[in-house]
């Protein structure tokens, strides 16, 4: 089941952590079901959907308790908005995704989840404004994300970027963009995915 893969690969730590087991199995068995059809994910297996989608997006999550509305842009099948939000529920999330199958198919899984701390917009995320913390996972390099969020990020907002274990040579080819607004960009945290599925980094970014 599901919910032992979740179990056994979640920190111990991870507040909610029932909330999210039980939040997080009814998602991707609603990603199984509409991915006959909408294509939201190659991952297919519980264990690696476990990891991927789950463990992946609620690691950092210490790095989003102090934030009162956080934007994940780009969200695609809810990831890693929808995790976060069962695990932190007195945060506001928004889950930006362009486009409209995918969107809609977020909005029925909250409407499932009941989940009154988050939603989804059609909009996209460089669109909306009032947001403390934006994060994506799968987005675009760095430096076309700071391009895209550079009104945001002027307005006080932070980036937290989920990166590959290449996320130095992406702050590197970043540094003259950022340097236009005086944004920092700095590594801070790396991960190991269980069963070898990945090294992540997650990436701030935000102005001096």
């Amino acid at each position: 089941m599901i919910e032992n893969d979740l179990d056994e690969v979640l920190p111990a730590d991870l507040p909610n952590r029932q909330r999210v087991i039980e939040g997080a199995a009814r998602h991707l068995a609603l990603i199984v079901e509409a991915n006959k059809v909408l294509n939201l994910t190659r991952i297919t297996t519980p264990r690696e959907a476990a990891v991927k989608h789950v463990l992946d997006s609620v690691m950092p999550w210490r790095l989003f308790e102090d934030a009162l509305h956080v934007l994940d842009a780009g969200t695609g099948a809810g990831f890693p908005g929808i995790p976060l939000a069962l695990a932190l529920p007195e945060t506001r999330f928004t889950l930006a995704e362009s486009i409209q199958k995918k969107a809609r198919f977020v909005e029925s899984a909250l409407d499932e989840l009941k989940l009154p701390n988050a939603l989804v917009t059609a909009r996209r995320a460089e669109e909306l404004s009032g947001i403390s913390i934006i994060t994506a996972r799968a987005l675009a390099p760095i430096p076309k994300t700071l391009a895209l969020f550079r009104p945001a990020l002027k307005a006080g907002a932070r980036l937290l970027l989920y990166k590959g274990p290449d996320a130095e040579q992406e702050i590197a080819d970043a540094a003259v963009e950022a340097g236009r607004f005086r944004a920092r960009m700095e590594v801070v945290m790396r991960y190991e995915l269980p069963d070898a599925l990945g090294t992540r980094t997650i990436v701030r970014v935000a102005v001096e």
